[in-house]
């Protein structure tokens, strides 16, 4: 780990100036130049104040920031072939997200799950075929191309009446899948 990026970046992050730290940890604002561009190394106590002043603690300063990923390929995707539908989960992991979107195929003459009412809304966008979304009774046609929105406090699904495969991108909120 580079210790001096690190207390740099958490300077940085505080809105804090070299001297404004300095002056915080009792140091010299040319020795805190030093440790951020690496050119001397603190000892544990001096390190521990300046971790303290930045409103941290060891155990978080020395955890590895772990760089988020933002771009998922078609071999990131999971998918989950059921009986009337596949679904792709297109980013994994994303239940922990605000937002879940998945890739649904519905097969000809065959619907999705029904979604139970739930706090939360979703959107949709055909890909390819045609869909009929039921929606608290109510009918609607889908054609490729059209999106729908809805809030999910009635119950939902999608049906394909067609001789062909229907996609759709489906993103709920909060994550439903």
């Amino acid at each position: 780990m580079d210790v001096g990026k690190r207390i740099y970046q958490l300077r940085v992050r505080n809105g804090l100036t070299q001297a404004e730290l300095a002056s915080r940890c009792e140091l010299t604002k040319g020795f805190l130049s030093q440790l951020e561009n690496d050119r001397t190394t603190p000892s544990l106590p001096t390190l521990m104040d300046i971790v303290e002043a930045l409103g941290s603690d060891m155990s978080t300063f020395f955890s590895e920031e772990k760089e988020e990923k933002i771009v998922f390929r078609k071999e990131d995707f999971f998918e989950d072939e059921r009986e009337n539908y596949a679904i792709s989960w297109v980013v994994p992991n994303a239940q922990k997200n605000t937002m879940e979107p998945i890739i649904l195929t519905i097969r000809p003459h065959q619907q999705s799950q029904t979604m139970m009412p739930h706090e939360g809304e979703e959107f949709g966008l055909v890909l390819s075929g045609s869909v009929i979304l039921l929606n608290g009774g109510k009918k609607h046609r889908v054609r490729k191309g059209e999106t729908f929105y809805i809030r999910g406090d009635q119950e939902h699904c999608l049906k394909n009446e067609n001789s062909t495969e229907a996609k759709v991108l489906w993103i709920t909120t909060p994550p439903l899948f």
